[in-house]
């Protein structure tokens, strides 16, 4: 995949046209001017035929000197242009709920101990194709920032945490992420086979994070999703230097919280599933984000209170609420892309929310949580 000058140029707009409008967030998400000086790079490393879709893999230049691996899920026969949907965690396997490459469970990048049936509840990538998604995901930047061989798992957060803010001491952990997500929506953007137009995202944990930041500063990203992520300061571990370090101690201080970066989405729709970080409190900030008053509809909070993992009702619930912005050929009655039939291939996705107020489903124990 080759991009022109020109859609590099567009990237780098969006991304400017939204920190600006960002007001105060700008200096703390925006990337340093002179890191974001390098050349944007996309190179096609491998493509795997699986069950209903291929699996593209890339390297991605994602900053001076460093790649990211992306994996792009393409579903096979549908014709025309497809909506898209990034899909933002720790390394795209355990999205797609598999290892492409060997069709086997075991991954590198998985926690030690454990397999890629760890991430069975939210393997929101092969879901979505089979769902009629082009679906994309790439290794977050523990995984690329700062490489090291001491420890694993969070011990490889706070090195590259650690690095990212000793090099850049005026940025952040969630500011690297959301612009590394970004990067994928340049990919979504630059490809034919996308429409551009159909774009949205969505996460589970730290993939809600970037989600969640990345849907609010990028006006590419139509709709959005994100599971148990943790909408209050208090809710979860903002403080750990990946995300936002000692700066949160400022931001706190100058009164921000993420009803207002959800403000600076314009009213962009946004489903919330809440589960054990993200509770009916959440659910309070959300109604506080400006832009909702006429299309309260585009608020949805899902509260399982069941855990961390969503149930399956939950996580069709989100993805029937992509469904209804993005529409995909599958989801508009197609049943060839739902092996064994079911519910899921007669989806109706007429717009039934109603009421003045945000939307809350509490589907503790349902098999069903529909909207």
């Amino acid at each position: 995949m080759k991009k022109s000058t020109a859609m590099i140029a567009a990237g780098l707009a969006v991304f400017a046209s939204a920190a600006g409008a960002a007001g105060g967030w700008r200096g703390y998400l925006s990337p340093p001017e002179d890191y974001v000086n390098f050349p944007r790079r996309v190179e096609r490393t491998a493509v795997h035929r699986c069950a209903g879709f291929d699996v593209e893999v890339y390297r991605q230049a994602n900053g001076p000197g460093t790649f990211q691996r992306v994996m792009m899920a393409v579903p096979r026969g549908l014709r025309g242009k497809l909506p898209a949907v990034a899909v933002p965690f720790y390394f795209p396997e355990a999205m797609l709920g598999f290892d492409p490459a060997t069709g086997g469970l075991d991954s590198p990048n998985a926690p030690e101990g454990t397999n890629l049936t760890f991430y069975s509840e939210v393997a929101y990538m092969g879901d979505l194709s089979r769902r009629g998604y082009i679906t994309i995901s790439a290794d977050a930047y523990h995984l690329t920032y700062a490489v090291t061989n001491a420890g694993a798992g969070f011990h490889w957060w706070r090195h590259a945490g650690e690095k990212l803010t000793r090099d850049h001491p005026g940025w952040t952990g969630i500011g690297k992420l959301a612009f590394d997500t970004r990067l994928l929506v340049d990919m979504l953007s630059a490809d034919v086979r996308v429409d551009a137009g159909r774009i949205g995202i969505i996460g589970h944990s730290l993939g809600g994070k970037m989600a969640f930041y990345a849907g609010c500063l990028d006006p590419r990203i139509k709709v959005m999703v994100a599971s148990d992520f943790g909408m209050g300061w208090d809710q979860t571990n903002w403080q750990d230097v990946w995300y936002w370090g000692d700066k949160l101690k400022e931001v706190r201080a100058a009164g921000f919280d993420h009803a207002g970066l959800l403000s600076l989405s314009g009213g962009k729709p946004f489903c919330l599933i809440a589960g054990k970080s993200d509770d009916e409190s959440s659910g309070a900030m959300m109604r506080r984000a400006k832009g909702y008053g006429r299309h309260p509809e585009r608020l949805l909070l899902v509260n399982h209170a069941s855990g961390h993992r969503p149930p399956p009702a939950a996580t069709e619930t989100g993805y029937r609420f992509l469904d209804r912005y993005l529409a995909p050929a599958a989801a508009l009655g197609n049943p060839e892309w739902f092996p064994g039939g079911g519910n899921t291939a007669k989806l109706d996705v007429t717009p039934r929310l109603r009421g003045d107020d945000i939307h809350t489903l509490n589907c503790h124990g349902r098999e069903r949580c529909d909207f």
